[in-house]
């Protein structure tokens, strides 16, 4: 395997694991008793960004 095709596989890799941790984030900020609706969009936006990077690759 070339250190480039390696390379991408960590860098997807990686998206993938930060997509799931802002996941599991927006979980428990939406099973608060008052949940932020400000951090709620943050983090989906953010998710939103990494699926699309990942969607490009």
């Amino acid at each position: 395997m070339s250190k480039s095709v390696s390379a991408n596989t960590a860098h997807l890799q990686a998206l993938a694991a930060r997509h799931a941790d802002l996941e599991a984030r927006l979980e428990m900020e939406t099973h608060r008793p008052l949940p932020d609706s400000a951090a709620i969009a943050q983090l989906k936006k953010a998710k939103l960004r990494i699926k699309d990077a990942l969607g490009q690759n």
